[in-house]
């Protein structure tokens, strides 16, 4: 495996983040696995290298964090690096949510004891809060991260100039800086090209885009190939509206595949990691089979010509994803 650092930070990460949203409860979504099925995963990422598990306070309600706490306790601290994030709510408490000052200090807290941890690697915002003004939730950040309870704060997605006024801020205050961006980016939205994925290699973020195979749609398995392609209502949200257009897609994935004798899921993984300015896309993983793909997409060398072919079937599409 190999390592990189995140942004301009000197913290090193594995070439791939394993998504956590999968373990926890099935009670949360039918296509979550329990402890019992999550642990071998995540055992079989330690044993590939993969340092960087991002999670969050809202994936099970909490209890995918208390689940990779549980898995990875006898690991030594100092070899994880552990990502989590706040923002949606888990209870119908009105105060449960968002990014005030009230709810980062007691939400960065329970993540901790859910964690079982002293610290968190990576804190980040989940969504943009347009209910809360950007210095109250940068100042609280701020504090989290002098208190010691976190060492780097992370964004996920937003509007580019959103991410760009809240760097400013920081820079201005004197605050904790955000090192990286979690974003919607893969081969069926590219939107993150225009603007986001530009500010970032300006200023030194980082990226770790989520849903690299847009859902497992990229895979080519087929509409009803697994529990979460029939029952993950985001997906549906995020891709069903352009199916033909994704179809498309898929096919010219198809075509580069079988030129390189590979399943079209390596294909799909390369061209994000490959991607001008990505840190480490975040891999969903529910069965072990299916790191083979992730793993063997970091040794794949697509040319110029492989990466027009991917590229030319995609036509522009409202922004998705923030919300």
């Amino acid at each position: 495996m190999e390592y990189v650092n995140l942004g301009r930070t000197g913290l090193k990460v594995s070439r791939l983040s394993l998504g956590c949203m999968t373990f926890g409860s099935p009670e949360w979504q039918p296509w979550v696995l329990d402890e019992a099925a999550s642990r071998p995963i995540m055992e079989k990422a330690l044993e590939l290298g993969i340092n960087f598990f991002d999670t969050a306070d809202v994936y099970s309600k909490g209890v995918s964090e208390e689940i990779v706490g549980r898995v990875l306790a006898g690991v030594p601290r100092h070899k994880l690096v552990i990502a989590s994030k706040l923002y949606n709510p888990i209870t119908d408490d009105p105060n449960d949510r968002g990014l005030s000052r009230k709810h980062v200090f007691e939400e960065v807290d329970a993540s901790l004891k859910r964690l079982g941890m002293d610290y968190i690697d990576l804190y980040q915002i989940h969504r943009f809060d347009y209910e809360t003004p950007l210095e109250e939730t940068l100042d609280a950040l701020n504090d989290v991260v002098r208190a010691g309870k976190v060492r780097y704060l992370g964004a996920s997605s937003m509007h580019a100039w959103q991410f760009m006024k809240a760097l400013g801020l920081q820079r201005a205050s004197g605050w904790a800086p955000f090192v990286s961006m979690q974003n919607h980016y893969n081969l069926m939205y590219r939107e993150e090209e225009r603007e986001m994925l530009p500010l970032c290699r300006s200023e030194g973020i980082g990226v770790i885009p989520w849903s690299p195979l847009a859902r497992g749609r990229l895979a080519g398995r087929g509409d009803d190939a697994t529990t979460r392609a029939q029952t993950d209502q985001v997906a549906i949200r995020l891709y069903d509206r352009t199916r033909e257009q994704d179809d498309a897609v898929l096919a010219a994935v198809r075509q580069v595949a079988e030129r390189y004798g590979r399943p079209p899921a390596q294909i799909a993984y390369a061209w994000v990691a490959s991607r001008p300015g990505i840190t480490a896309p975040i891999v969903g993983i529910s069965k072990l089979h299916q790191f083979d793909d992730a793993v063997a997409a970091l040794e794949v060398s697509l040319s110029d010509e492989d990466v027009a072919a991917l590229e030319a079937p995609y036509r522009p599409k409202p922004v998705a994803g923030h919300q």
